[in-house]
């Protein structure tokens, strides 16, 4: 294909992009506006125009997935194969290259790699052998802890040498992280962050391998810019030298991962790092009407700092933004559930309808919704409520209060959270039940009355056994909800997911308080003369709601997701729920301005995910995370001009846009929009 076959099909800007001249370029690629088809093409020039081989050129994306689409969609704008191209994520790269020179790297040739979990495991194993105690120093944190300085560069002995002397907590940590280290040496053992690190380190020990690959790649491109950690970029910058050239592509407005080391401020270093650079602005969106983008740019344009770019199409406005206020979240997740019907009925697949939330916790009730309607639906890339691992170990430890002779809970709780119970006392109290046909439970009894294991552990399980006693004799005398409240908390579950670092840890302290919503809306529904009754009910409840499966990924199904999932995706209707403050923005980032701002991006994100019409929605009260509170209208609603929006209602529209009772809502929250 020749060049000018190139770029008959594209945008003036996309032409631009394409086929600038610049050795070093940043593209800024709105939403919805091409970028993949701008990269795609800007390689098939390079190969055309500029006379490059595919061996020469190097191309850095995010996920796998996302790597292979881009290889075929390559092969088929060039007609041709290529095969030498390196094209895949920053850390298969930095695989193959570690492959290749693992003496270089000082690694073992047959160097194994470690996934997440294997990770954790080889943590444990060292925080016991450090003889720290699992509840006070949880392996999870540590892991945090290592992988969060390895992206910024950091090894353990750095780490040791900046520590603050009178920290324990990180003194505690800092040996860990040595200690891990050591551990990894000697197995010749790589995490996922270690991959990064130690090829930037090889580059950096060795000039003529770094000569090599510098004359190697005479043309590196990077898609998602805006998600580089410090590592990635430093990588970068080292493997690119000053001789290669550059594309970076990216949008700041859809940097939305800070909360796991990615850095704005790499794409807002650009100009320093490279004066001599160009930006390029890709403006014009082919997926959203006028009126989503209109609403977007208005929302994006309260952030400072940008780079500035606004969206626009050639397509009609369309539909205005429909705002729902519902009485309290039942109401809202009623509404979505009627409009997803009212949508399939005029014409649509169930799969051309999103809904989006901030909180994991959010979609317990609007997941209800769906099944009491027949909705089919999926949670995209996560776990339904009640599947979710933090609700099925406070349900187990429900379950054995219920019935002491479960013996799926009493495996599955026993040693969550650590309580110095390990295999040995498991394996005595398994082979126990064996021998004398009894449950587990009633193994772990009479192994306490007649004093069969040493006294540590004779301790540990006389501590279980005690704990479960506990909950079986308080629960005659509460509620549901304050049952399941008490088991929270005094089984140590709150407190040892409080101690994990994170956006995960932080959805599953929040996940544990929506399951008190949960038992507080199922015991007002159900009797109270028979509290035993209620409990079993629920665990009744629970595991039906659970047994329900999910549609399958081909089916024809609604896709829920939370809005960090979201990016990357589109869909013909989107339903952006939950949007008031302390939810969306997120309570934790109220007082932080660059969080905010963040929070700011993820709801722009959201919107631009709409290609025809778009929901916004919430609830004036709302019972989340076990309690009752009034709600207002998200800062973010409040900065969308007020003609883009029309008020709705269940079952009814109103016609005229929202203007008194919008702003009636923006003057009641009191909360500036900054």
């Amino acid at each position: 294909m020749d060049t000018q076959q190139l770029l008959d099909d594209l945008n003036v800007a996309q032409q631009q992009a394409v086929s600038a001249e610049s050795q070093y370029l940043l593209v800024l690629a709105g939403a919805g506006s091409g970028k993949t088809r701008v990269l795609v093409h800007r390689i098939a020039w390079l190969m055309a125009e500029k006379r490059l081989n595919p061996y020469h050129i190097l191309a850095v994306t995010f996920t796998n997935k996302a790597a292979r689409e881009m290889r075929g969609r390559i092969e088929t704008v060039c007609q041709r194969s290529v095969q030498g191209m390196w094209v895949g994520t920053f850390h298969s790269i930095s695989h193959r290259f570690l492959r290749m020179h693992w003496q270089d790297a000082q690694l073992p040739e047959s160097f194994q790699i470690l996934d997440s979990d294997d990770q954790l495991r080889l943590i444990k194993r060292i925080i016991r052998s450090l003889e720290l105690a699992e509840d006070r120093w949880p392996p999870r944190q540590a892991q945090w802890f290592i992988n969060n300085h390895k992206d910024a560069g950091k090894r353990a002995a750095q780490v040791a040498q900046e520590v603050n002397p009178s920290n324990r907590h990180e003194r505690t940590w800092s040996r860990v992280y040595t200690a891990y280290e050591e551990a990894c040496e000697r197995a010749g053992s790589v995490d996922f962050a270690e991959l990064i690190l130690r090829t930037y380190e090889v580059l950096g020990r060795n000039k003529e391998l770094l000569a090599h690959y510098q004359q190697r790649f005479q043309h590196v491109l990077v898609d998602e810019f805006q998600d580089t950690n410090d590592i990635q970029y430093a990588w970068l910058k080292r493997l690119a030298g000053h001789e290669s050239g550059l594309t970076l592509v990216g949008d700041d407005d859809q940097s939305i991962y800070g909360w796991r080391g990615a850095k704005i401020e790499n794409i807002q270093q650009f100009q320093r790092d490279y004066p001599a650079g160009d930006i390029i602005r890709l403006e014009q969106n082919y997926r959203s009407t006028e009126t989503i983008l209109n609403a977007a740019n208005a929302v994006i344009a309260h952030n400072t700092g940008r780079l500035g770019k606004k969206l626009w199409t050639e397509d009609n406005a369309g539909e205005s933004i429909q705002l729902f206020a519902g009485y309290n979240e039942v109401d809202e997740a009623r509404f979505v559930a009627e409009r997803v019907s009212a949508c399939v009925r005029e014409g649509q697949g169930y799969r051309d309808c999103a809904v989006l939330y901030r909180s994991n916790a959010q979609s317990r009730v609007l997941e209800e919704a769906f099944i009491r309607q027949g909705i089919p639906y999926r949670i995209y890339g996560g776990l339904r409520f009640f599947d979710r691992a933090e609700i099925k170990n406070v349900l187990a430890y429900l379950r054995l209060v219920f019935n002491p002779n479960d013996d799926a809970a009493f495996e599955r709780v026993i040693s969550v959270p650590s309580r110095g119970i390990g295999e040995r006392t498991l394996t005595h109290l398994r082979d126990m039940s064996r021998e004398r046909a009894i449950s587990l439970w009633q193994s772990a009894v009479d192994t306490v009355s007649e004093q069969l294991l040493p006294a540590r552990a004779l301790n540990a399980v006389d501590g279980f056994v005690q704990l479960i006693r506990g909950f079986d004799e308080a629960r005659e005398n509460l509620v549901l909800s304050e049952l399941a409240e008490l088991v929270m908390q005094r089984s140590g579950l709150v407190a040892h997911y409080q101690k994990e670092k994170g956006e995960k840890a932080q959805a599953r302290l929040e996940n544990l308080k929506e399951l008190r919503s949960a038992a507080r809306e199922f015991e007002s529904a159900e009797t109270q003369d028979h509290p035993s009754s209620v409990l079993a009910a629920f665990l009744d409840h629970a595991a039906l709601e659970s047994g329900e499966l999910q549609a399958g990924e081909q089916d024809d199904c609604v896709q829920m997701m939370t809005l960090h999932s979201a990016k990357g995706l589109e869909f013909s209707t989107v339903f952006m729920t939950g949007m008031e403050e302390g939810l969306f923005p997120h309570q934790m980032s109220m007082e932080d301005s660059n969080r905010l701002e963040e929070e700011r991006r993820l709801a722009y994100v959201g919107m631009t995910r709409a290609m025809k019409q778009l929901f916004i929605t919430y609830a004036e009260m709302r019972r989340l995370y076990g309690n009752e509170k009034r709600c207002f209208l998200s800062r973010f609603v409040r900065e969308i001009p007020t003609e883009l929006i029309t008020e709705v209602r269940l079952n009814a529209s109103v016609s005229r846009p929202v203007h008194s009772s919008f702003r009636r809502k923006e003057q009641a929250s009191s909360v500036s929009s900054d």
